[in-house]
């Protein structure tokens, strides 16, 4: 078959394209955003044709999707609706390849991508699997039995999915512009719970998780002692975390993975609990742990001279907040300063106290302008990010025009937070250091 994808350059419309080219589908897409991003890569190696203008042709029996950052009013969904081709929603479609597998949803407002490429990693290293991972990286071979999909509650995209077995890692509010609240939230995802044929493994340490009521068979895990699966023995180093499970009040397991924080190790054991539903022996489990390297933009570490980068997908507050203190744990010694680029005006808005909250675990604070391309700011009069960095004694903005900001803390670790893409400041922070004169002692 043959599909079109509009907005073929986000994280979620990209993979799937590449899962639809994986499994022999004819596929091709469009998107605006002409310059370079990293989601490009697995549809490069695939040579899936990006379009940028309405200058091409699209056969009649193409079936078309497209990203919800798309409104029914752009250009190129009116081309293909004036064309009479086939539409169907983004996750509807994502819903229909899943079903083909033994699919492993996993959901949570936070933890998702992480816990996704965990399962996927452990599964990779016994036999195989698919996977939909939303940071851009996808797979799929109709060889394998399991397919591990992250399951986005945005736009309440996971209802679609009906997976056999699924997680839920936690429920906060978020996406306040698609839900009405926190009941509306949880909501969705006792929906979702409520579609998994075998098994739900869910964060018990999480009220809103708890409230659920659950049809489907549930596992709770936490640090909680009244889980079914509960993280004992916990030891956080520089080097990663190592703790103990114990299901049912017997030990099943030591594990260490090269992960940091505790918000980290409870992903890892609902990893864990997973693959040791679907048969994954344990001590094959433990070894595969041990290598695992997390996703794209998923406390990814660079080092520049005596400059620690860290780049991360956190943007929610209790994200930034779990992730600084992550760093702090690798980095113990060393000054920690953010760089916060906020991607929504709704979410500054509604988060406004708990963003500044969960920056001053940093010594220092940054935040660039609001990157929005779902909202308009003429929606949210007064909304920028000074709502923000008026509040945090000695917070600023910046900008890449600016990265000379950051002159005094060359020695410290640098934090670039968003789920906008913030490659481009960081750049310009390697182009600064670049061009500073080397201290001495480096």
């Amino acid at each position: 078959m043959k599909y079109y994808c509009i907005g073929i350059k986000g994280t979620g419309m990209s993979t799937l394209a590449q899962i639809l080219n994986d499994l022999g589908h004819s596929v091709s897409g469009y998107d605006d955003a002409t310059g370079y991003k990293f989601t490009q890569v697995g549809l490069e190696e695939r040579n899936i044709p990006i379009y940028y203008d309405q200058n091409h042709t699209i056969e009649p029996d193409t079936i078309v999707t497209y990203s919800v950052a798309f409104k029914e009013d752009h250009k190129e969904i009116q081309r293909v609706k004036s064309l009479g081709l086939k539409i169907v929603k983004y996750n509807e479609l994502m819903g229909d390849v899943i079903n083909m597998f033994r699919s492993i949803g996993v959901s949570g407002t936070h933890g998702k991508t992480t816990t996704s490429s965990l399962i996927k990693h452990i599964l990779e290293e016994n036999g195989g699997c698919n996977y939909f991972i939303g940071a851009g990286d996808g797979y799929a071979s109709s060889a394998n039995d399991y397919f591990v999909v992250e399951s986005d509650e945005f736009n309440r995209h996971f209802t679609a999915y009906h997976p056999m077995y699924s997680v839920i890692t936690n429920i906060e509010a978020e996406h306040l512009e698609c839900y009405k609240d926190i009941d509306d939230i949880r909501g969705a995802f006792e929906i979702f719970a409520n579609q998994t044929n075998r098994l739900v493994v869910a964060n018990g340490d999480n009220a809103e998780v708890k409230k659920i009521n659950y049809k489907t068979k549930v596992i709770f895990y936490g640090f909680s002692f009244n889980n079914d699966a509960v993280i004992k023995n916990l030891k956080l180093t520089e080097e990663g975390s190592r703790f103990d499970i114990f299901i049912k009040e017997e030990l099943y397991g030591s594990f260490e993975v090269p992960l940091f924080g505790k918000h980290m190790v409870s992903d890892v054991c609902a990893a864990i609990l997973i693959c040791r539903e679907i048969g994954i022996p344990k001590d094959k489990i433990t070894t595969a742990l041990r290598t695992f390297k997390n996703a794209k933009r998923r406390f990814a570490i660079e080092k520049i001279r005596n400059t620690i980068i860290i780049d991360d997908y956190a943007h929610h507050p209790t994200e930034i907040k779990v992730t600084l203190e992550a760093a702090r744990q690798k980095y113990p010694n060393k000054r920690l300063v953010v760089v916060f680029k906020p991607n929504t005006y709704s979410r500054t808005k509604d988060f406004t106290n708990e963003f500044v909250d969960a920056l001053q675990v940093a010594d220092r604070v940054f935040l660039t302008e609001i990157d929005c391309n779902r909202e308009k700011q003429e929606d949210y009069p007064g909304v920028t990010s000074h709502l923000i960095t008026d509040q945090i004694e000695g917070a600023d903005i910046i900008s890449e025009d600016t990265i000379d900001k950051l002159a005094d803390e060359l020695d410290s670790v640098i934090c670039f937070m968003s789920c906008a893409y913030v490659d481009k400041l960081i750049d310009a922070l390697k182009t600064y250091i670049a061009n500073t004169p080397k201290k001495e002692e480096e």
